[in-house]
């Protein structure tokens, strides 16, 4: 088998074999094909596509590259969530300690932030003392004594991925269905959970900005899942504007807690419940309203706080932050956006939302950056909302005035006032299972 050979039948619009997609995945990670030739094959792969079988065997030879984990020492289901990223998304901190309380268990791995998008060991780790590097053993135990837990990736998770990722972010080659399908689909096989609830972002802060593309997307993903043996649903949520009012890793903790104590913001809430609901269902709890049903029932009886305050306890956290939020750190600066006139808050360009959170310290450009951990946003208005000449439309927290004012003239590029309220869009757009796509209308379809 030659490199040569797999590079011109795929530039010729040709289907892979089985044996030449898994003969390429592992002369690459072993270093026997050289970059420019699996750049190559990225940008035939961008230019004329992959089947679903091709796709399929992709994301399994990915997998299959490094460590994969085994969860059988944890009892029952293991349900697994994934969002594509976004601004304000700090849904695994609701979701998750949700549905351990109704005996789901959730062995969760995720990432830090980057660019304008947040990441869950970020906001995580602004709690004092919060470990997210866990042995095997230790991980484990979090799982079947708290009944979830969130920690960094392994080293050797899908090395495919980590090389491919890299390579295609230099060369024109992220934009790929099949591409972004198999990169994010291989680290959740190689998970180990049972089930995949996929939250798939669309609109300005969004990696796919259509809902077009969004549900392509996320059919792909289901697809992946299914033929992979894991009962597999997506939804297709709302992220044309922040979720929920705070955007900023100790700030989201505060509003994740809010949440689970029946004080969050609607959107969030809206959207945390749909998750939850969700993963329920693919546990076999229920039919999904019912589980929604005992979602808000773990909201209301306290139940959901008590698991998130179990799981940060397990992972050597101080889980005092989370009963008296006022005992986070302050940022040593802030300052008041205003309103320069009267009107409707029309549109929130989210991705710019996201870099003025960066610029205020509380995500990174590089993977290596430091972060601030009280640095932040606090929404006073959101979309929708009418907002008088003067009033404030947010807070923002940095270390600096001059961060600021720099992440001030981003945000005021990122909001527009208008006269007209904009029409209303619901949170969750569609669902997406293998037994097809269920989109929900907005107000104008009604």
């Amino acid at each position: 088998m030659r490199i040569y050979d797999i590079l011109a039948k795929k530039r010729d619009g040709k289907e892979l074999s089985t044996e030449e997609i898994r003969w390429f995945i592992k002369g690459y990670v072993c270093g026997d094909i050289p970059d420019y030739q699996a750049s190559a094959l990225c940008m035939a792969i961008c230019i004329r596509g992959m089947n679903p079988r091709e796709i399929t065997d992709l994301t399994l030879a990915m997998a299959e590259s490094g460590d994969q984990v085994d969860l059988s020492e944890i009892p029952g289901i293991k349900v697994d969530k994934h969002s594509t990223g976004g601004v304000g998304d700090k849904t695994t901190l609701i979701v998750a300690p949700i549905v351990a309380s109704l005996g789901v268990h959730v062995a969760k791995m995720s990432g830090r932030g980057l660019g304008h998008t947040g990441g869950t060991l970020d906001k995580l780790e602004s709690i004092p003392g919060f470990r997210i590097d866990l042995s095997r053993e230790e991980f484990f135990r979090t799982v079947n004594t708290a009944g979830f837990s969130v920690i960094g990736q392994s080293g050797n998770l899908v090395p495919a991925d980590k090389k491919l990722y890299a390579l295609r972010d230099v060369t024109g080659t992220v934009e790929s269905i099949p591409l972004i399908a198999s990169s994010i689909m291989s680290k959740k096989l190689a998970a180990g959970s049972n089930c995949i609830l996929l939250d798939v972002k669309t609109g300005s802060g969004a990696f796919m900005k259509t809902k077009e593309d969004s549900l392509a997307l996320a059919e792909t993903m289901v697809k992946i899942g299914e033929n992979a043996g894991k009962r597999t649903v997506a939804l297709i949520t709302n992220m044309d504007r922040p979720l929920g009012r705070k955007i900023g890793n100790a700030l989201e903790v505060i509003e994740a807690c809010e949440t689970l104590h029946g004080n969050g913001p609607e959107d969030l809430k809206e959207i945390c419940l749909a998750l939850s609901a969700n993963m329920l269902f693919l546990a076999g709890k229920g039919g999904v309203e019912e589980c929604r049903e005992m979602a808000e029932k773990q909201i209301q009886n306290g139940q959901a706080f008590d698991a998130l305050c179990k799981m940060v306890e397990a992972q050597g956290g101080d889980s005092s932050f989370l009963k008296d939020p006022g005992k986070f750190s302050k940022p040593k600066a802030s300052l008041k956006v205003c309103a320069p006139q009267s009107g409707c808050l029309s549109k929130i360009q989210t991705e710019q939302v996201g870099e003025a959170c960066v610029e205020l310290g509380a995500g990174r450009e590089k993977k290596e950056d430091s972060i601030d951990y009280s640095a932040g946003i606090t929404l006073c208005k959101t979309v929708g909302e009418a907002v008088k000449q003067g009033e404030t439309l947010a807070v923002l927290s940095a270390e600096t005035m001059e961060k600021c004012h720099a992440a001030e003239e981003l945000f005021r590029k990122a909001v527009t006032i208008g006269t007209e309220r904009p029409f209303p869009q619901p949170m969750v757009l569609a669902r997406i299972s293998k037994d097809g796509v269920e989109k929900f209308s907005d107000k104008r379809d009604s």
